[in-house]
């Protein structure tokens, strides 16, 4: 029963994504504008004492992975907000369908989607000159996968908890400056003063970078990876808990 109302939820979000594809084309054309105009900027950049040893495309691109990850599953949460409001939710609330399966199906499309994406970024990121073996592709991709479904899932519950546009923009802009600056997404934490270096580090998605910038160089059975690669799978696993919870909560 669970397995199967997922699927019935995932193939329905699926369609409609296929439906209307644009969605997918918008999301990743910040990652790319980034690589395109931002990317060559760290070449010279990487000549900077305290920058990372290694390809500055090998530190810049796990960047934008995570960066994708975060920000193409914390947008979604507009969507069950028109659902809602067009009573979609209300009536898939009616139906026996397990509150879990309800939002796993949302989380999974997402998933799919936001690992195309990834997929698409790094094949682009090949073009300008990142060069990795196989397996670094893959590990990117299964944490983009966890990373942007945790997000996911908590983008549904906020959503559906605030149900108002107005309420949600807000709180993504509060989230997305802090984490922005203190993650390294952009240029690593190393070049940082000290003191901001000490504050990065209370910023759990600073260390899922490094996880991430560890592997594309090469270092990956490390504390520091596992530590990341933990972190996310312990998002995901909370993200679909509040997720089942606050859709449980909306019945009256």
């Amino acid at each position: 029963m669970f397995w199967r109302d997922t699927w019935t939820i995932f193939r329905r979000q699926m369609i409609l994504s296929l439906r209307n594809p644009a969605w997918v084309l918008i999301g990743l054309m910040q990652p790319i504008m980034y690589l395109a105009l931002f990317g060559p900027l760290l070449q010279r950049v990487a000549e900077v004492p305290g920058f990372p040893p290694g390809d500055s495309w090998k530190v810049f691109v796990p960047g934008l992975l995570v960066q994708l990850g975060i920000f193409g599953g914390f947008f979604v949460g507009f969507a069950v907000i028109a659902e809602w409001r067009a009573g979609v939710v209300d009536r898939m609330l009616v139906s026996p369908a397990p509150r879990g399966a309800l939002i796993l199906g949302r989380v999974l499309r997402d998933v799919v989607s936001l690992t195309v994406q990834g997929a698409v970024l790094m094949a682009v990121a090949t073009a300008f000159g990142l060069s990795v073996p196989a397996y670094v592709f893959v590990l990117a991709l299964i944490l983009v996968a966890f990373l942007g479904g945790a997000f996911s899932a908590f983008s549904y519950a906020a959503g559906l908890a605030l149900k108002s546009e107005d309420a949600f923009a807000p709180l993504i802009n509060m989230f997305a400056l802090p984490v922005l600056l203190l993650s390294g997404i952009l240029l690593p934490m190393t070049l940082a003063p000290r003191w901001l270096q000490i504050v990065s580090d209370f910023n759990p998605f600073k260390h899922v970078v490094e996880a991430l910038r560890a592997v594309f160089l090469g270092d990956v059975l490390t504390l520091v990876t596992a530590f990341g690669f933990g972190l996310v799978i312990a998002l995901f696993v909370l993200g679909l808990w509040l997720g089942a919870r606050v859709f449980s909560g909306q019945v009256k």
